[in-house]
This record gives structure tokens, C-alpha cells and sequence, in this order.
């Protein structure tokens, strides 16, 4: 137990380890490359005879790629972790943010504070609810079917995933063609360009409000994963508890969509891969989830500002990452619908 309890921490650490790692190499690298050096001066600020650093230098670093490292971690931690109690609570490998329609909700959300001309905790808000909204059509739908199944909670989120883009497409319809409609289409592909530090301090309390209450958690979700007989029988009050899971996990995927647009594979992919590496108890499970989200959402954002001149959406390099990696994980874990 004791070595297994140490093999589990040592993963994390790694982990930790490899995102500030990576981190520093968020902040090196991009159409502009700035060396080591020079960011270790910058980050210190003290200039030496033998390194000079240019205003250009320092603006790229603190005004335009910091806010973006720390949304690319706080976003991937928000929906792998999110994602990860999605499983858990309803029992089910193959839930996620984007299957349950909960990006999809929180997307028409913040489309329509667009239209509205809302500020920013006006499109918390609306995102908050339309996301609060899908994810609760998504569980109640196979109950109206008497199939509490995963096959029909799966099928009911990609129900709800198309009753809410048909929602968006309506907006984007109703939209002022000259701004509106290409902010709704610029962000619905999912950019973190316009991230500010104004927009993180924004939605930072709604981050924050859901990623404390998911960890001090963590370990009541292995219990309520093991159903509602054993949970009670431990004295958790599973209604309660199942409720607040769920709403802060759609606290993370609206905070997240409200900064960057909907991103997908993350919480999908993520929590298996940290389940394959520490294991299913969900005390270790879930603060590994939100490490390798936050690792792979950073690489992801990295390679968008890197490989071409433009700047390549998040969701379609997630699209083309996340999907071998599910395949793998289907092939290898066996996940199936039951």
C-alpha cells in the first residue's frame, strides 16, 4: 500500500514537474522566439551588460504569452477535471463535457451575451445556465425512457449536443454579419488570442468556487461511483452531493467556455489517461487529470502559435491529437456501451 501510495505521488510530481517545464517553453516559443536567457531576465527583471532585452521582448512575454499560459493551464485542468467527475458520477467512461451537450449549452450562453452585448459576468452567467441546462435534459431524458443505461445517457448528450447547435446556429443567424457573427464563428472554434488578464481575473471565481469544491471531494467521488447503495451506506447524502459534483463540474466548463470557446477531446480523453497511469481511486485520479489537462491544453496552444503563420484553432489540433488517443484507450481498456 505504502509503495503504491508512493508510485502515485511520484507520478503527480513528475507531472508537475513536466508542466513548469513546458511552461517556460510556452513563454520561449512562438512566431517570435525569445531565448532562455532573456526570459529568465525578464521573469527576474534585472538587464546585464551582456543581455539586453527589448520592450518588444517584454511585451510579448507579460502582455500577450503569460495571460495565454495560464488560461491554456487553468482551462485544461478546469474541463480534464471536470471531465473526470462527469465519470464518476454517473458511472460512465465515456461522458464528457462535450457528450453531456455541456460545452454545447455553455457555448450558446456565451453566443448570446455576445448578441446582447453583455460584459463579462453577464456571459458567466448565461453560460453558467445554458450549461446547468443541457447537462440536466442530458440526465433526464434516459429517465423519462425508463434506460438509465450508458448507451442512452450517451445518446441523450448527443441529443442535447445537437438541440444546442441548432440553438447556436440560430444565433449565428440572428447575428450582425459585420461583428457579431465572426466573433460567435472566430470563438466557437475554440482560441485563447484574445485572452486577456482582465478576462482571467474574470472568471477566475468561477474557477476557482469549482475546482476547491471537486478536490476537497475527490475522494467522495470513488464512493459515489460505486452507486447509490454503497454511498449511503457510508452516510453520504447522495442526492446533495451528486448535485453539487455536477454543478461544479458545469461551474469549470463555463468558466472555460467563456475564455477560450468550446474545446473538445479534453475531458473526454484526459481523466483515462490518468487513470491508466495512477489508477481509479479518484483522490490521486483527479489532481492528475487537471495536471495532464493543463499539459496537454498548453502543448496544444504551443504548437497553434508555432506551426504556421496564422493561428491554428485549438479545437481542430485537440480534434486530431484526442481522437487517435481515444481509439488507443477503446482498444486497449475495452470501454464499451452498456
Amino acid at each position: 500500500m505504502i509503495l503504491r501510495v508512493r508510485h502515485q505521488l511520484q507520478i503527480i510530481s513528475l507531472a508537475s514537474i513536466i508542466l513548469v517545464l513546458l511552461s517556460f517553453a510556452s513563454l520561449c516559443f512562438g512566431n517570435y522566439q525569445i531565448p532562455l536567457i532573456h526570459l529568465y531576465y525578464a521573469i527576474i527583471g534585472q538587464i546585464t551588460d551582456h543581455t539586453v532585452i527589448s520592450p518588444i521582448e517584454t511585451n510579448i512575454i507579460f502582455s500577450l504569452r503569460l495571460p495565454r499560459m495560464l488560461a491554456a493551464i487553468g482551462i485544461g485542468a478546469a474541463l480534464a477535471i471536470s471531465g473526470t467527475a462527469y465519470q464518476n458520477i454517473f458511472q460512465n467512461p465515456l461522458v464528457s463535457p462535450d457528450l453531456l451537450g455541456v460545452s454545447n449549452g455553455a457555448a450558446v450562453g456565451a453566443a448570446l451575451a455576445i448578441l446582447l452585448n453583455l460584459h463579462s459576468f453577464g456571459t458567466q452567467i448565461l453560460a453558467l445556465i445554458f450549461g446547468l441546462i443541457a447537462v440536466l435534459l442530458s440526465v433526464t431524458i434516459p429517465r423519462l425512457m425508463g434506460r438509465s443505461t450508458n448507451l442512452t445517457l450517451v445518446l441523450a448528450g448527443v441529443v442535447v449536443s445537437g438541440l444546442m447547435q441548432a440553438i447556436l446556429g440560430l444565433l449565428k443567424y440572428l447575428a450582425d454579419p459585420d461583428s457579431q457573427l465572426q466573433s460567435i464563428v472566430y470563438w466557437q472554434l475554440g482560441s485563447l488570442s484574445k485572452v486577456t488578464v482582465g478576462n482571467l481575473i474574470s472568471v477566475l471565481p468561477m474557477m476557482l468556487i469549482g475546482l476547491i469544491v471537486l478536490y476537497i471531494m475527490r475522494w467522495r467521488l470513488t464512493v459515489l461511483s460505486l452507486g447509490d447503495a454503497a454511498a449511503q451506506s457510508m452516510g453520504i447524502n447522495v442526492v446533495f452531493e451528486r448535485r453539487l459534483v455536477v454543478f461544479s463540474a458545469t461551474l469549470l466548463t463555463a468558466a472555460s467556455v467563456c475564455l477560450s470557446g468550446p474545446i473538445g477531446w479534453i475531458g473526454l480523453v484526459v481523466p483515462h489517461m490518468a487513470r491508466m497511469l495512477i489508477g481509479p481511486n479518484t483522490r490521486y485520479a483527479l489532481p492528475l487529470s487537471g495536471l495532464i489537462g493543463a499539459i496537454f491544453l498548453l502543448l496544444v496552444d504551443t504548437l497553434a502559435r508555432t506551426l504556421s503563420a496564422g493561428e491554428i484553432p485549438l479545437s481542430i489540433l485537440t480534434g486530431f491529437i484526442g481522437t487517435p488517443i481515444f481509439i488507443y484507450i477503446l482498444a486497449t481498456k475495452k470501454v464499451t456501451l452498456r
